[in-house]
């Protein structure tokens, strides 16, 4: 009872600021609501990137939803669920492609589920020098986590595999990632941050 009644004079107190405080009150809303949700949960994926950092250096990449909606949506959870955070870069083709996401670091990995493919969508991007899209086995629909990056113009893949973002900023990073290069960790932030709006 003597802490009850201890307590209790103590929050009479806290109501009595709060309702002569509305400022305050509204302050605290604020914090709590903003400390409670995500940065990036009020953005679009094309109001979002994703920063990949490695030990070469940082690669920005921006998405596509209207070319490849559930591969972006899968990586964008992935980031979310900080699966590529300590995996590695297990294949580079010079002149090809530089590719990671594998939990087993062979290209065996994946999540633990895979998506649809969407290379037949009608928006579907061409694959150009720092195109990011989904690796896959042969089978059809076997997209799980594993992503490739182009360091040239590769036509001969359009088509077959979904593309799914782009490099924006850190192409020479991407030149330089070599097998078993880690990536640290990849977060999605704002766009705004590296890419200036161009005027009207």
């Amino acid at each position: 009872m003597r802490t009850t009644r201890y307590l209790f004079p103590q929050l009479t107190g806290y109501q009595n600021l709060l309702y002569k405080s509305p400022t305050f009150l509204l302050l605290l809303l604020t914090l709590t609501i903003g400390c409670a949700l995500p940065f990036s949960q009020n953005l679009t994926p094309e109001e979002q990137v994703a920063v990949v950092t490695t030990d070469k250096g940082i690669v920005v990449i921006e998405f596509y939803p209207d070319a490849a909606p559930v591969a972006v949506d899968n990586f964008i959870k992935l980031i979310n669920q900080k699966f590529y955070d300590g995996l590695t870069f297990h294949r580079r083709v010079d002149e090809f492609v530089v590719q990671g996401g594998c939990p087993n670091g062979d290209g065996t990995g994946g999540p633990g589920w895979t998506i649809t493919d969407e290379y037949t969508n009608p928006n579907q991007r061409p694959h150009l020098r720092g195109t990011v899209a989904m690796a896959r086995t042969p089978a059809p629909n076997s997209s799980g986590s594993q992503f490739y990056i182009c360091f040239k113009p590769q036509p001969t893949l359009d088509g077959s595999y979904t593309t799914f973002g782009g490099v924006i900023q850190g192409m020479d990073v991407v030149d330089r990632l070599q097998v078993g290069d880690v990536m640290t960790k990849i977060r999605l932030e704002a766009k705004s941050k590296y890419v200036k709006a161009t005027p009207e």
